[in-house]
């Protein structure tokens, strides 16, 4: 196994909800005391917290500032020349299709990305290979699958697509390898609102010039009261920001 294997494994037991129900159940193991008692309350308290969209939102804000959303205007004045969609996974069975097909997160990116270069002309290109979660699994690439949609339903051709990265940085240094040539170095970056921060991070270090394009904004989807009670969706918004921040750490160290 890779060090890049561990990666995900062990953000997966720092972030919700393993986190959180690690702290309670080392607070079961040491019930008998007053500091068990206190673990379990923090990790219990913490989950519920962390299961509400509104405050998976605030964490957001807090913890990974996005910028605007793209324009065309916005990439006219800062002379884009492509536009680069990363990707965000991929469902490896898709029965209803019969073969695998982009996860959400890659599909709203492709849809973003789809969008700018009808708008604008410009060039698209895409990044994905097999992720350090996927590996070893024999799954198929982002970037195959991303290809196979564009085509096939948009009708458009990528005009590069790196499928060998496993992480971030990877996207941006191989991307680089085949974009540098042709001196397409001013790119938008479609990502994830919460990964833009990152990624922008990645790609500057890598050469390119980057204007990012942020999608998947953490925003309030039900009333009020709604917001502040536990939801898979809040959940899954504050493991990824958290997850992301770790990342972002990491980054810059």
């Amino acid at each position: 196994m890779e060090f890049g294997e561990l990666k995900p494994i062990l953000t997966a037991l720092a972030v919700p909800p393993a986190g959180p129900l690690l702290l309670a159940l080392l607070g079961l193991l040491l019930v008998g005391r007053w500091t068990g008692r206190i673990l379990i309350f923090l990790g219990l308290s913490s989950l519920w917290l962390l299961s509400c969209n509104a405050v998976a939102i605030w964490l957001a804000g807090a913890l990974l500032p996005y910028p605007p959303p793209i324009t065309p205007e916005r990439m006219k004045a800062a002379d884009v020349q492509a536009i680069v969609v990363l990707g965000g996974g991929v469902l490896q069975q898709a029965p209803e299709y019969g073969q695998a097909q982009p996860s959400a997160h890659t599909l709203a990116r492709l849809r973003l990305g789809v969008w700018m270069a009808r708008q604008t002309g410009k060039p698209l290109g895409f990044s994905g290979g097999i992720g350090w979660a996927a590996a070893g699994t024999g799954a198929a690439t982002e970037g195959a699958v991303a290809e196979r949609v564009l085509r096939d339903e948009y009708g458009i051709l990528l005009q590069w697509n790196e499928t060998a990265s496993r992480d971030t940085a990877e996207n941006a240094q191989l991307l680089w390898k085949k974009m540098e040539p042709s001196g397409m170095t001013r790119i938008a970056l479609v990502t994830d609102a919460w990964h833009i921060p990152r990624a922008a991070l990645e790609f500057r270090r890598a050469g390119f010039e980057v204007l990012p394009a942020p999608t998947g904004y953490a925003t309030a989807r039900e009333s009020a009261l709604l917001e502040w009670l536990p939801s898979a969706h809040g959940l899954a918004m504050s493991r990824q920001v958290l997850r992301e921040w770790l990342g972002l750490q990491m980054a810059r160290s």
